[in-house]
């Protein structure tokens, strides 16, 4: 039903009266409808975790790898001595409950007090997923009802199921959430390795657990899946940029705008933002025309991609229409498509990553929220970026901003739905590769500016303009976008011990020298070129900028030096 501002009263001499203070929705915290995300995804994570704890002791007790537990708890009471003994004490104790209970509290108040402002989100999330863990750990323990192992336990065993692992699950949620923290906040080189030992230390917790006889494996399991989903269910609430965001009033923006754009100063060329529909939504346009207004860009124009022109046609139309600046909002592929029809035009771009990976955004030192990487770029300065050219059987010539490839990267890419990437971002590749590791091997021909052929085989083959990929890792050390040159990898791991060595040089993030990993026969090569043919003997999967194409037999690859013109921040990569 439609409503009305009520008339302001006056008073006897006629003059009005203030108006009454209302609640404005732009004070409402959020936080009922964060709390009400929260107890929906916790009831389907107990009933998830309960469903395979009732499914691990009734019908598939009896199949492998289940069957097989008993003689792995036989073997862990096998193999214990004194230091073994005390180390997995100390190891189970940082699974403890009052251990958990205390650096969860210390935690929580260090990121109080601590930090110049109160790190409340940060904290929030510590505490409400070592709590969300615990309660949903105490409704498994109800419905799943579990002996422990037939072996000699070395701690007294609680009134509790043997499923899940009370310890393990614990852990998971306080020193698991912690990596989360400093992974996703500290900048500097110890902040990787920090991360590691904090993921680190539920595992030994767990693999304790085991030893000193307490549990099964899939007690173990389950004690680690409760703990990350804990964590995932309360970060999504409580860590996501909207989580405690309320809807502002309706005219909040367009007040904003006004305002911005009556503000003396000099008045910018004409804008085009090109978003895609898909993964923009009308909160994250309002704030790009409030950036852009706020720069002195009153001219702008939003325009949609759509299935059929992924930002291309868009961006030759703004080029004819006289635009001085295009803003690209999407993922890698809509980039890529806008980056093609400006290549070697000259028009200044700006970069607002919006889709899964983002990864020229991740390399050119970008933040990833959309307003933000927007206003960085606005008070940055151009800057000439490489463009790769890439063409084939199937492939019409096009241009590519990050990376190509063939192989099971590409399959990863196609077997990904676009589902899954909506709801858990990047890390549905991750899920999706496990399934392509099997993937046959290729036999390709290499031929790099003229040089003679180099025959190999590979699981992977990537060309790359930029070198780092989602989480940090230099998938192709040493790639960058303007040094004049792509770079091509080869992996061709060759059983577990081969992705360790691969995993090794990645994790390095340098490109190794002289013989070894980096040598004809070992599990990845380097290379960089101008100019590259790979001619493969049957037709493999093929992508471009995480986009799938038409499998085939060919690719050429080249580089155009200096062929974008993309706005950086002052200081960027």
């Amino acid at each position: 039903m439609e409503t009305t501002t009520p008339a302001r009263a006056a008073d006897p001499s006629g003059v009005p009266a203030p108006p009454r203070l209302g609640r404005s929705p732009a004070l409402s915290s959020g936080a009922g409808r964060a709390v009400a995300r929260i107890a929906a995804f916790a009831v389907c994570q107990a009933a998830m975790i309960a469903g395979l704890g009732l499914l691990i002791t009734g019908p598939a007790r009896n199949l492998w790898p289940l069957s097989a537990e008993d003689a792995l708890n036989d073997a862990f009471e096998r193999v214990r001595n004194d230091a073994l003994t005390t180390a997995s004490a100390i190891a189970s104790g940082a699974g403890d409950t009052h251990t958990v209970v205390g650096v969860t509290v210390l935690c929580c108040l260090a990121l109080l007090v601590v930090p110049p402002l109160p790190r409340w989100r940060a904290a929030l999330f510590l505490a409400l997923g070592v709590w969300l863990q615990s309660l949903v750990f105490l409704l498994i323990t109800e419905a799943v009802d579990r002996t422990r192992p037939d072996v000699e336990r070395l701690d007294a065993s609680p009134p509790t199921s043997s499923y899940t692992s009370g310890h393990t699950g614990a852990a998971t949620a306080l020193y698991a959430g912690l990596a989360v923290l400093v992974l996703s906040r500290v900048r500097g080189r110890w902040g990787r390795p920090v991360g590691a030992l904090l993921l680190l230390i539920p595992l030994l917790v767990g693999l304790a657990r085991l030893y000193r006889g307490m549990h099964h494996p899939s007690d173990v399991v389950g004690g680690l899946l409760n703990g990350a989903l804990s964590l995932f269910v309360v970060g999504r609430a409580v860590l996501a940029d909207d989580a405690w965001a309320a809807r502002p009033p309706a005219d909040a923006v367009d007040i904003a705008v006004a305002a911005a754009e009556r503000r003396p100063g000099p008045s910018r060329e004409a804008a085009v933002v090109i978003v895609n529909p898909t993964v923009t939504d009308t909160a994250t346009r309002d704030r790009l025309r409030l950036v852009l207004a706020q720069r002195g860009h009153t001219d702008v124009t939003f325009v949609e991609t759509t299935e059929r022109d992924t930002g291309g046609g868009q961006a030759a139309d703004a080029v004819r229409g006289g635009a001085g600046l295009i803003v690209a909002c999407g993922g890698d592929g809509t980039i890529r498509a806008v980056a093609d029809a400006l290549a070697g035009t000259g028009v200044t771009l700006a970069v607002v990553p919006c889709g899964t990976g983002n990864l020229l955004a991740r390399n050119l030192g970008l933040p990833l929220d959309p307003a933000d990487a927007l206003a960085a770029a606005l008070t940055g300065e151009p800057r000439a970026l490489d463009l790769g050219t890439i063409s084939g059987d199937g492939i019409a010539r096009t241009h590519f901003t990050a990376m190509s490839g063939a192989g099971l990267d590409a399959a990863v890419m196609g077997s990904t739905s676009d589902r899954a990437k909506s709801a858990l971002g990047w890390p549905a590749y991750v899920l999706a590769g496990l399934g392509e590791l099997r993937g046959p091997r290729m036999r390709l021909a290499v031929t790099l500016d003229g040089a003679p052929v180099l025959h190999r085989t590979a699981r992977m083959v990537l060309i790359a303009n930029i070198g780092t990929v989602q989480g940090g890792t230099a998938l192709v050390p040493g790639a960058r976008p303007d040094d004049g040159l792509l770079d091509l990898a080869l992996f061709d791991p060759r059983g577990a011990g081969g992705w360790l060595r691969a995993a090794g040089v990645l994790l390095r993030g340098s490109r190794p020298t002289g013989t070894g990993a980096g040598a004809h026969g070992g599990p990845v090569e380097f290379f960089t070129f101008r100019h590259a043919e790979l001619a493969f003997t049957r037709p493999q999967p093929r992508e471009v900028d995480g986009d799938p194409v038409v499998p085939g037999r060919r690719i050429i690859a080249e580089v155009r030096p200096g062929a974008l013109t993309v706005l950086l921040p002052a200081g960027g990569k």
